[in-house]
């Protein structure tokens, strides 16, 4: 009985989202979950979606990569989206255009996805769209807009590097709108 209860709360437990979190809390929630959907992969060349999904799988995490296009991608099956993946996602990590994570963002909500993060280069393109922003927040979904998965996963020189550069320039903090 007592391992029912504490399998339930468990489960109650990745399933609620608190709209206060800290960004740092935001960041430890999402990388505690198990079950996360990496969308923005190439099929054509290595990407920084790519390389987001190989640091995810090989830090334990089961990923699903999401391609509209793509059957396989690093000998995993590909879903073309979020609602083909058996058994669902606890989070989604989104590296497309904003347009395409407006969409994707759609598609977690109706999915019950508790977690979202859009990519957000510094010095290149962004997956950010305030509108896709605002809607998670306006569902209380965990959104993170700022900074990459890479930057706290056994980060590299340079991710290290841009997390001392975001966070001494005060830019590792969620924007509020």
């Amino acid at each position: 009985m007592l391992e029912s209860l504490s399998r339930k709360l468990s489960e109650a437990r990745q399933t609620m989202t608190t709209p206060n979190l800290t960004h740092q809390e935001k960041i430890q929630d999402f990388l505690a979950q198990k079950r996360i959907a990496v969308s923005g992969l190439s099929r054509t060349k290595d990407s920084g979606a790519g390389a987001i999904y190989l640091k995810l799988r090989d830090h334990g995490y089961q990923v699903f990569p999401v391609h509209p296009k793509a059957d396989v991608f690093h000998g995993d099956p590909c879903y073309p989206n979020l609602s083909a993946i058996p058994g669902g996602v606890d989070a989604v990590f989104i590296m497309n255009s904003p347009d395409v994570t407006e969409k994707i963002v759609d598609e977690a909500l109706r999915l019950g996805i508790k977690r979202v993060w859009m990519h957000n280069n510094t010095f290149a393109g962004t997956s950010v769209s305030p509108a896709a922003v605002a809607r998670c927040r306006e569902a209380n979904i965990n959104v993170i807009s700022v900074g990459c998965p890479m930057m706290f996963l056994e980060p590299d020189f340079f991710h290290n590097g841009m997390r001392w550069l975001l966070r001494i320039t005060g830019r590792m903090k969620e924007p509020v709108s």
